[in-house]
């Protein structure tokens, strides 16, 4: 209320003081400004900055409020339909003047009381408070169009009076803001002239009604916004006035506004007035507000001015005079004048001064209602924009202007349409079709117990044709505008696009819907009475079925932006699924995606779960997911669900608490699940360690629409999607029925349960709204206790059919019932539809968020990337029923494999590095450097880089985007890599020692070698004595040279034993026949060909007896004979699944485990010998003994040990052969004496020549290095060679994974069934073979650029170190007046760590050298010529043969890749993919094959089964037999079959699996010949799996794996 000296300066006519007076109201208006932090109309509020989630604090009830804080407080109050928010008061400005005052002692008792005007002049420095009404409108004139809206219709909900004209507070210009209005609808009751209450809800901008408007000239002393109030709600401040609470004596902006509220009746006959009325108000003098003024007159019914007392002379008087003749009504209120009501004509009169106020307030409704009765004039907001001078915000905006005329547009196409045809016409693609397809996918995750993959086959083709036909659908003319307009980059223009469309879509279809939805609650009503008297006649089907139709008819009749998205949704799934783009489609079908992750990022929800079809549209929501993580980033969001009855205000509590608008009217109950982004604040982010809070609303549990449709069924399926896709989850209980409540909370314990079975741990708070009393305690704890005790009894029946050990709901999830649960008061303030929200209602809204607030603080934290794979799992697994059973959670998939990659390199660090260490000690135990090793030598060896790895381990479990679920394994992982550690060590120093030992065991041959090289080097150089005479005849000395050798090596090779060829196979034949005595057939000993390669045998029932049965007493050799079962619709084998997986299992690891007994042989240093095919055959029978004790149903015979021993021996040969070549070279005197001749020619060529004795020493030297520098550099090239195809191969450059993604595409491409088998039977031989083979191929392909400067370069480092060692030893023998004896020692031992070369390689050659600069010359001048040598002789042949088999590359990589779990699925042969031994949890393989693979097939017919395991697993009736017993367990319940079965997780899965489905068909004819068995029958393959080509299921590949 302005002052009345303010009133004065209003009033004035001079000239001078009218721009006095603006140059006050602009300075006021700055200063207003400035205070609130604005600048004024050019600082621009947008919606987006406000609707964040900002500091709790900030929002809590204070007496006042910082002057900075005003704004931002008023706002998030005002989102939160707090009506008190336009009660915030600032805080005083001059605290000091008060206390001054509070200190002034000189008063005395009589000055106390009347010397006022003292006192009150000391505080005139004193800033006035902020007048509530200034901040609102300041926000509103600050605020860009969408804030202003959000901001008017949050006023409109909190019953606060609308800004209808506003002038700009420094142009003046009067503004109308239409805009502001169009998502505003009033519902209202009147009564019909039958008394039948009619209902009503309209557009505010469309309804006609009567408008009555105030306005007052001059300063009256009554308040006119209270005097409205009473008319309106006496009980609310629709209008703010002068006794408002926060009202202060200025107010700077309010002058010249007219604002407007509307009375809706409720139908009752207490209603004040019997339609819905306007009432507008103009603050401010009306003589000074023209403008406002006539257009207020014009458009009003009633006219109503409050008038002082005034001069017949006042200028208001013409004013008053237009009125008067004016046709329109008026009433006039005298505040100074004491009179009754009198009435003249149409005018009325009424006095106010020292009446009662409710006597006056019914006075004046009598009046309006008597000028209603005598006039018809009704008022329409949307023409308020005709009159003249006047901004309308939509005419004035470009953006807002073509975002109208393109929703405009669009509607233009839907007129004449009917409401329930509109739909089916411009949205094809989500109707029927994608209704049949949802229905498909269904029935496919549930198949019926018979179904075979043919069935299967069938279903997949049927929903491929639905997805063509919908791709064949033309995309609507509505359509293509749409998207259209939201792929435009004027962003703004895009939103007022959506904005609009949302608008004239709501008007064009909610009178339909709404007649719709009364239709339905009369009928609703009339059921449920006839239900009621038990009434079962043909009426009630007959009412039924009407009921039905009514409820399809709202269905096809609604129609909203969802709708629009959802058919964009289906045309991208449609463009996805056959891969092609629709030739109506502008632009690429995969940017739609783009254009709706744009929309969530600009405010709007998504669809989630289309309701109307009860199914997720997963393909799009990861695609739009995955653009919003493009947009983005990989943001973290905290995921928060709402669960409850229909219409129990969940989107309302939403929309309260985070500012949103999801649709809460009657009309437009929620239908399955949206998903809207609500983004925190910068501040808040830090705090709460997340980005976004996702809010997830859904449709009412039990929702009236889906009645005598809607199952139990389809209630636990929404509410296990949302509680586990969710990090808290609000559980919303409206009003206190205690069937309803019990109800609801059997669904969501059931949901609750289920994510605690697979590991999901969700929380909740239970909401218990429209409580009568929220402070009764003793009601509420009474309450507590029922509700514990409820969930309690529904967490027994849902542990009984959820087949889970729970008592109580504490033992489901963490709950206290204290803490975890809120009462909240009523909605509404009094009797709707004038009632305002309940402050305490807001106040309850306030303490929730802050308790989500407090759990996101301390939750798990979600990614983009984690919601996506978190969506897709949930409904994967909802869809097969069995929620539990098929859950996957892709989450810790993903997690998991990283975190296995993660270990691969550590372990690879901590091999590499003991590598190094290992060749080190090695070379230093070959020169007999070391004589023992210790497990503390390698631990310090290692410290340093197992440090690293510590670090790099901590690193990653604290600070990866998967800590939270990594956190679990943290513990069991450090575990493995400190026993890996102590494994490593353990192992290298067995070897280390091992070879110690062995040095003892061949120092004989060493030193016998060594005198042999000794004593012809004596040999030659007495001959060189002898032909002394003769050294200018080369010729002369080459053949007495030869002459000599020849002589030499026949005197030492009769001397010593040589060493001949082996023949493995031989030995093997020998071995087993000195076991079983010459009992095996002679045929059989002879022709290793006769023998079962048992690694490629597709059974194992050949090689066992059964042995007594209990149940016949027959004992029967199984020989392709089927045993007797009785008869079910499973599988039977003469073994079973898991029998023939123990036995290859044993035969895997037997396999293993004789190869590492082989390396162990040293062979290549130690030589071969029968003995070690004994102790092999000996470890193979004491297996195979073992292995019978524990069977129990066979035993195997004599061949299965004959054949595994030679299948093993068979592949062992070419390792242990090629072992003892190297040994033979190194130690048969006629092979390495043969290869020494040249280098004791060139020594015996010095000899002659009379060299230097240092000189020959040097040479001699340099001869002795070649072997030692060959196997070093050869030896370092392969550590090297191997850390590089580790980074630069594309198979081996990853993990596990990767590894058998290349392995299956390459023998896709060789299309080899020979090695396909090898790999299905046996993957770990596969898998090595695989490396051997990519290493050979790397080295051959990269020998020239790769390998040969590798090999060179190491080659020049080692001749560095040599030289280095030569220079030191010569210094060190100067300095120390040592001898050759000396230099040599020291030499030796400078190398020992990288060469294998010591003294003893030199004792018994005569060394007199005691120049020792010269020799180092002479080792200078004569090395480059063996490193040459070295070098030309190094080829990619070379290379592998001249290295012993442990530092062979491939031997390295295999080690490092094989060291896994090689566990195979007992049904269909997939290998685990976990790549450590003994691994944390269950068995898993990303994809399973056919069971056919592996022989099985179908009960009492020759026909291979073409089921897939995951798909075998989702079947109903389908059975297999366990332990070879005639007991039957479901494939579905396969884990209780017990043994390897137990260990596996194999979840129902119907990915389209191509690899193994083209494998089937191209190999048919292998296959079935492999197993004597057909793809016949229930067997036959489905002609869909012929459709895929090999490139197809190559590609195939790097999507699974």
């Amino acid at each position: 209320m302005l002052s009345t000296a303010e009133n004065k300066h209003c009033g004035s006519s001079e000239v001078g003081t009218d721009q006095q007076l603006q140059l006050e109201v602009l300075t006021k208006t700055m200063n207003l400004f400035h205070r609130l932090h604005l600048e004024g109309r050019h600082h621009k509020l947008r919606a987006a900055d406000v609707l964040r989630v900002t500091s709790a604090h900030s929002l809590k009830s204070h007496d006042s409020y910082a002057e900075e804080e005003l704004i931002q407080t008023f706002i998030q109050k005002l989102l939160m339909m707090n009506y008190k928010a336009r009660c915030i008061k600032s805080n005083e400005t001059n605290e000091k003047d008060h206390n001054e005052q509070g200190s002034n002692d000189e008063l005395d008792c009589v000055e106390f009381f009347f010397d006022l005007k003292s006192v009150s002049n000391e505080g005139t420095t004193k800033s006035e408070r902020i007048h509530p009404m200034d901040v609102q409108m300041a926000v509103f004139h600050c605020a860009d169009g969408f804030l202003k809206q959000l901001m008017v219709t949050k006023l409109s909900q909190c019953q606060y009076a609308l800004p209808l004209l506003v002038p700009d507070p420094f142009t003046q210009q009067i503004e109308f803001p239409l805009w502001t209005f169009r998502q505003i609808n009033k519902s209202w009751k009147i009564r019909n002239t039958n008394n039948e209450i009619i209902s009503q809800t309209q557009p505010i901008y469309k309804a006609e009604t009567p408008m009555v408007s105030f306005f007052r000239f001059g300063s009256v002393s009554s308040s006119k916004s209270e005097l409205i109030n009473s008319l309106i709600n006496e009980k609310h401040n629709t209008f703010f006035h002068r006794n408002s609470q926060g009202s202060s004596r200025t107010r700077v902006l309010m002058d010249g506004v007219v604002e407007i509220a509307w009375f809706c009746p409720s139908g009752s006959s207490d209603d004040k007035f019997t339609d819905c009325v306007a009432f507008c108000n103009l603050h401010g003098d009306a003589g000074a507000n023209e403008k406002q003024l006539q257009i207020l007159t014009e458009m009003s019914s009633v006219n109503i001015v409050l008038l002082p007392k005034l001069d017949r002379n006042d200028r208001s008087m013409i004013k008053l005079q237009q009125l008067y003749k004016d046709s329109k009504q008026l009433i006039c209120l005298f505040t100074e004048n004491e009179s009754a009501v009198s009435k003249i004509k149409k005018k009325y009169r009424i006095c106010l001064k020292d009446r009662n106020k409710s006597d006056v307030s019914e006075e004046l409704r009598r009046a309006i209602n008597d000028c209603f009765s005598e006039s018809s004039f009704t008022f329409r907001l949307e023409d308020v924009s005709k009159h003249s001078d006047i901004r309308v915000d939509e005419e004035d905006d470009e953006d807002c202007n073509k975002g109208r005329e393109a929703a405009q547009k669009m509607m233009s196409l839907l007129k004449k349409k009917d409401l329930t045809e509109i739909k089916a016409s411009v949205l094809p693609h989500q109707g029927k079709l994608w209704h049949q397809w949802s229905q498909k996918n269904k029935e496919l995750h549930r198949p019926p117990g018979d179904e075979t993959e043919m069935d299967i086959s069938r279903k997949q083709t049927e929903m491929k044709k639905i997805r063509e036909q919908q791709h064949d659908s033309d995309i609507s003319e509505f359509m293509k505008l749409f998207i259209k307009e939201i792929n435009s980059d004027a962003e703004h223009e895009k939103t007022f696009f959506i904005k609009w469309l949302g608008i004239v879509l709501d008007e064009h279809t909610s009178a339909d819907l709404y007649a719709l939805h009364h239709k339905y609650n009369e009928k609703w009503s009339a059921v449920l009475k006839m239900k009621e008297n038990n009434d079962e006649s043909e009426q009630l089907k007959v009412k039924q079925a009407e009921l039905e139709r009514i409820s399809e008819d709202l269905q096809t009749a609604s129609f909203g932006l969802e709708h629009i998205m959802r058919e964009i949704g289906q045309i991208y799934e449609s463009c996805e699924s056959v891969q092609k783009n629709k030739k109506d489609l502008q632009f690429d079908f995969s940017s739609l995606p783009s254009l709706a992750a744009q929309m969530m990022i600009s405010g709007f929800p998504l669809e989630l779960m289309d309701g109307d079809a009860a199914h997720v549209p997963v393909v799009w929501i990861s695609a739009v997911l995955d653009e919003l993580i493009q947009k983005l980033g990989d943001q973290r969001v905290f995921v928060l669900s709402v669960l409850g009855l229909q219409s129990s205000g969940k989107s309302t509590m939403l929309n309260a608490m985070f500012g949103l608008q999801f649709a809460v009217s009657a009309g437009r109950c929620t239908r399955g699940a949206f998903m809207q982004l609500v983004r925190v604040s910068d501040k808040m982010k830090t705090q709460l360690n997340f980005d976004y809070i996702l809010v997830v609303d859904t449709e009412g549990l039990r929702a009236l629409e889906l009645a005598g449709r809607s199952t139990k069924g389809h209630d636990n399926e929404l509410a296990t999607f949302v509680v586990g896709l969710a990090n808290m989850t609000l559980i919303n209980i409206f009003g206190e029925n205690t069937a309803e409540m019990q109800d609801i909370l059997q669904i969501v314990v059931q949901a609750f349960m289920r994510m605690k079975k697979v590991r999901l741990n969700p929380s909740c708070v239970f909401v218990h709204q429209n409580v009568s009393d929220v402070t009764a305690g003793d009601k509420n704890m009474e309450a507590r206790k029922r509700l514990q005790e409820t969930l309690d009894k529904m967490t027994i029946l849902a542990a009984e059919e959820e087949d889970c050990d729970a008592e109580c709901f504490s033992d489901v999830i963490e709950f206290d019932v204290q803490n975890d649960v809120k009462y909240f008061a009523q909605l509404w303030e009094g009797s709707p539809p004038m009632a305002p929200p309940n402050p305490k209602y807001c106040e309850n809204i306030q303490d929730l968020k802050e308790i989500i607030m407090s759990y996101a603080e301390k939750s798990k934290r979600m990614r983009l990337i984690e919601l996506k794979d978190r969506i897709k799992d949930l409904w994967e697994a909802l869809l097969n029923e069995r929620f539990v059973f098929s859950f996957r959670n892709s989450l810790e998939i993903s997690a998991y494999r990283k975190l296995e990659t993660e270990y691969s390199k550590w372990s690879w660090r901590l091999r590499s590095a003991m590598m190094e260490t290992e060749n080190k000690l090695h070379n230093k135990i070959e020169n007999e450097a070391i004589h023992e090793v210790e497990e503390t030598d390698l631990q310090i060896e290692l410290k340093t880089t197992s440090e690293e790895v510590e670090k790099s381990m901590s690193e990653f479990f604290e600070k990866d985007i998967y800590a939270d679920i990594l956190i679990e394994w943290k513990t069991s992982f450090e575990i493995k890599v400190k026993e890996l550690q102590e494994n490593i060590v353990r192992e290298t120093k067995k070897k280390l020692n091992g070879i110690l030992h062995q040095q003892d065991l061949k120092k004989k041959t060493d030193a016998q070698r060594t005198f042999h090289e000794n004593t012809l080097l004596e040999k030659s150089k007495e001959l060189a004595l002898k032909l002394k005479d003769n050294t200018k005849d080369e010729e002369i000395l080459k053949k007495e040279f030869d002459l000599f050798w020849e002589q030499s090596v026949d005197m030492i090779v009769p001397d010593t034993c040589l060493i001949k060829d082996i023949d493995i196979m031989r030995d093997v034949r020998k071995i087993l026949s000195d076991i079983y005595e010459g009992r095996l057939p002679v045929d059989y000993i002879k022709e290793d060909k006769e023998y079962i390669k048992i690694f490629t045998v597709s059974s194992y029932c050949e090689y066992v007896i059964f042995k007594k049965s209990t149940k016949n007493g027959v004992k029967k050799i199984v020989n392709g004979v089927y045993r007797r079962v009785k008869e079910t619709l499973g599988y039977v084998r003469t073994l079973s699944t898991e029998k023939e997986a123990e036995i290859k299992s044993l035969v895997t690891d037997v396999q293993q485990q004789t190869n590492t007994m082989i390396q162990s042989f040293n062979i290549a240093k130690m030589g071969y010998n029968i003995s070690y095919i004994q102790q092999l055959t000996d470890y193979i029978k004491r297996r195979v003994n073992e292995h019978e004790e524990k069977a129990v149903k066979y035993k195997f015979k004599n061949e299965f040990f004959t054949d595994l021993v030679y299948s093993i021996c068979t592949r062992a040969n070419k390792m242990i052969t090629d072992q003892h070549r190297l040994f033979r070279e190194a130690n048969d005197p006629e092979i390495y004496v043969e290869k020494k001749r040249e280098e004791y020619y060139s020594i015996f060529q010095k000899y002659c020549h009379e060299a230097t004795s240092p000189a020959i020493f040097g040479e001699i030297i340099c001869q002795k290095l070649k072997e030692p520098i060959e196997q070093s550099v050869y030896k370092k090239t392969a550590r090297d060679l191997t850390y590089e195809i580790m980074k630069n191969c594309e198979s081996l450059n990853g993990n596990r994974s990767n590894l058998e993604k290349h392995i299956l595409k390459t023998l896709a491409e060789e299309e080899d069934f020979v090695k396909y088998m090898d790999y299905i039977n046996y993957p770990s031989h596969h898998f090595k073979s695989f490396i051997r083979d990519e290493v050979s191929q790397y080295i051959t392909d990269k020998f020239r650029v790769s390998v040969l400067p590798k090999m060179k370069k190491n080659i020049e480092l080692l001749q560095q170190k040599i030289m280095k060692a030569a220079h030191e030893s010569t210094e060190h023998v100067q300095v120390n007046r040592g001898d050759v004896g000396l230099w040599l020692k020291s030499f030796t031992q400078k190398l020992s760590d990288v060469l294998i070369f010591s003294e003893k390689d030199l004792s018994g050659v005569k060394h007199d050298a005691d120049d020792f600069n010269l020799l180092e010359d002479v080792i200078r001048q004569e090395l480059p010529a063996v490193m040459s040598d070295i070098s030309n002789r190094f080829n990619t042949e070379t290379f592998p043969v001249k290295l012993d088999y442990n530092f062979r590359p491939g031997e390295i990589l295999i080690d490092h890749f094989c060291q896994c779990c090689w566990v195979q699925c007992p049904f269909c042969g997939a290998t685990c993919t976990n790549t450590i031994t003994n691994h944390y949890g269950d068995h898993s393989a990303p994809f399973h094959r056919s069971i056919g693979l592996n022989g099985i097939y179908y009960y009492n017919t020759s026909n291979l089964s073409t089921h897939i395991c995951t798909s075998a697993v989702g079947n109903s009736t389908l059975y297999l037999h366990p332990n070879d017993s005639d007991d039957t367990v479901l494939w579905r319940d396969y884990r209780r079959a017990g043994g390897v079965c137990a260990d596996w997780n194999i979840s129902p899965d119907l990915s389209d699996l191509p690899y193994w489905k083209w494998f089937v068909c191209r190999f048919q004819k292998e296959l079935e010949k492999h197993h004597n068995k057909t793809f016949e029958g229930e067997g036959e393959i489905p002609e869909e799996w012929r459709k895929y080509s090999k490139q197809a299921v190559i590609e195939s590949l790097y999507k699974y794996l």
